[in-house]
């Protein structure tokens, strides 16, 4: 996604982004966008969010998908011909960001880290906004922003992701990104619209969030959450190998050592000259160490996927509760 990117000049002091602000407008055209590729072929739906930065405050005006990967089209070409027409009817066209679908908790991967990195450093208020299209099909609009951690900036740039560099930074799953509160505005004639359609909605569709149908979703995040545990695991047993291999290598490379100072020790009671160790160290090679990435981020899916788990569960029990409650109260009722 780094060709879908304007180069701008890197400011040496970070903005400050209080909070986005939002036209309804966007959101709508967004879920419109997001749900219509969930609901075709599964794929992740993505965009350019367009704007401008007032004072404390990024506001998203205007946005537009990006091409398919199918599609006969250059992702460059397309993006400047859209904010090339946006501004010829004065609409504004500056680049803040970009837009992406998510399921449950499965939007923090490799590819967004590596995205919103390049997104930060070309384009310095740029936000990546997360639709949740799974949460919002069960009546929770869920939009989340986010923006990358100047420690998550220094370790991508360095492009060292050991433990002894994460360990320096500081860094884990819990800041690699942070989130930015998202406010939706609407005009007035807008907000006099929504009023007069939530009249128009029928009553028995106005309490979907009360709906007992939780097997499903709770089916679908716990199969999530295994998946992520089980790779969580294979990344855990290569770590191990690797570090069962670097104990074997100093264990063999000590044994060569010490019967190196034997003959040396040797050759010095006939007056020769010592044998130098550059061979043995160079002999034994340091091991590559396992980047480190993949399992953070994949503690951070899970750590996710748990903490959506806990809210849902928390939510069903309590509907699961009241529920009883007008149940009991019905058949003494009826009992009467």
């Amino acid at each position: 996604m780094n060709s879908r990117t304007q180069t701008r000049r890197i400011p040496e002091v970070e903005p400050r982004i209080d909070y986005v602000q939002c036209d309804g407008l966007v959101v709508m055209k967004m879920v419109k966008h997001c749900h219509e590729e969930s609901m075709s072929n599964m794929d992740v739906a993505q965009g350019a969010l367009l704007g401008l930065v007032v004072q404390n405050r990024l506001e998203i005006t205007n946005c537009f998908p990006f091409p398919k990967n199918d599609e006969i089209m250059d992702e460059e070409e397309y993006q400047l011909a859209m904010m090339r027409r946006l501004r010829w009817v004065n609409v504004d066209h500056f680049h803040v960001g970009w837009y992406q679908s998510a399921d449950v908790g499965n939007f923090l991967n490799v590819s967004l880290l590596e995205s919103q990195y390049h997104y930060q450093t070309s384009i310095e208020e740029s936000v990546v906004l997360i639709y949740d299209t799974a949460k919002s099909a069960r009546g929770f609009l869920t939009l989340k922003a986010y923006r990358l951690t100047p420690q998550a900036i220094q370790m991508y740039k360095e492009g060292e992701f050991t433990p002894e560099a994460l360990r320096t930074l500081k860094i884990g799953y819990e800041n690699l990104f942070i989130e930015i509160p998202v406010v939706i505005k609407n005009s007035n004639l807008t907000n006099i619209m929504m009023s007069e359609l939530e009249e128009m909605i029928p009553e028995e569709e106005g309490t979907k969030y009360l709906d007992l149908g939780t097997a499903t979703v709770l089916e679908n995040q716990l199969r999530c959450l295994m998946d992520r545990v089980d790779e969580l695991n294979q990344e855990a047993m290569k770590f191990n190998r690797y570090q069962q291999l670097v104990v074997r290598q100093q264990q063999e490379k000590n044994r060569l050592l010490a019967k190196r100072a034997q003959e040396n020790a040797a050759r010095a009671a006939k007056d020769e000259p010592p044998l130098p160790d550059d061979d043995i160290n160079k002999l034994m090679r340091p091991l590559p160490v396992p980047p480190r990435l993949n399992p953070m981020i994949v503690a951070g899916q899970i750590n996710t996927y748990s903490e959506h788990i806990s809210q849902f569960c928390a939510q069903s029990l309590a509907k699961l509760y009241i529920t009883q409650s007008l149940q009991n109260a019905k058949e003494s009722k009826s009992s009467h």
